[in-house]
């Protein structure tokens, strides 16, 4: 059975995305099946890896509703070792449609029980807020990453997000762990990044991934490409920290 994990922060602006997608191309790299499952209505994780999201004939969305067969669901990207689970705006709609079930909270683990046996890793990237998309991702994972900008008020909501998983994980998903924290929009020159770098690290020990992602701007120039920046520029400090990541993850689960 292959890793979920998912990557989630209920706050905006954190590289939650940026994360999901490039760990998730760092994994291919290195010759791990991995699935990308794109969570969030925007489905900026969609364009990122080069999938048109225009007319496409099934999505998550179809997926939470298990209406089609789960494989219709998958689609390729420029790595051969990467598939992607596409969102589209349809799936602003899905909480509405779903909210009366009694397994709405667990709709997404369904859907990916067929599917998480065939891939290494299943990296999830969850919605910026705490409503029942970003349950179904709680519920269906192993673990969480949480993205955590080296910045004013990084902690800022962490405590909620903490809650809701540990209440997640009591009512729906008992197997559900902190996988890590990514310290990420890390500028070497800025005393506030190192300070709370340290301040983290302090806090949450251990818990902290050694890696550290820093304010790069391949990073932002990728997503505009269709591309995860390890395709766009393999040479940039982006590219090297995300490698980075995905050997340190790796390390865990040798």
């Amino acid at each position: 059975m292959g890793r979920i994990i998912a990557i989630t922060n209920q706050k905006g602006g954190v590289g939650k995305t940026t994360t999901a997608v490039n760990l998730a191309a760092s994994l291919a790299v290195a010759e791990k099946k991995v699935l990308l499952v794109d969570m969030d209505p925007q489905g900026n994780a969609t364009q990122s890896v080069g999938v048109e999201r225009n007319g496409l004939p099934w999505t998550v969305y179809d997926l939470l509703l298990g209406v089609e067969p789960t494989d219709d669901v998958l689609k390729p990207t420029a790595l051969d070792f990467l598939r992607c689970a596409p969102s589209t705006r349809d799936l602003v709609g899905v909480e509405v449609e779903i909210v009366s079930e009694a397994d709405r909270a667990t709709r997404l683990r369904s859907g990916l029980g067929p599917l998480a046996a065939r891939f290494d890793f299943v990296i999830v990237d969850a919605p910026p807020s705490l409503g029942l998309l970003t349950l179904n991702c709680l519920a269906a994972a192993d673990a969480i990453i949480i993205p955590l900008q080296c910045e004013y008020f990084a902690m800022e909501g962490l405590g909620a997000l903490t809650s809701t998983a540990d209440l997640v994980k009591k009512s729906y998903n008992p197997r559900l762990e902190t996988e890590g924290i990514l310290l990420t929009m890390f500028d070497p020159r800025n005393n506030l990044s190192h300070q709370v770098a340290k301040e983290v690290r302090d806090f949450f020990g251990s818990k902290v991934f050694r890696t550290i992602i820093p304010r790069n701007v391949r990073l932002g120039e990728a997503p505009s490409f269709g591309k995860p920046v390890i395709l766009y520029d393999a040479a940039c400090p982006g590219a090297h920290a995300y490698l980075a990541l995905a050997k340190e993850l790796l390390a865990r689960h040798r």
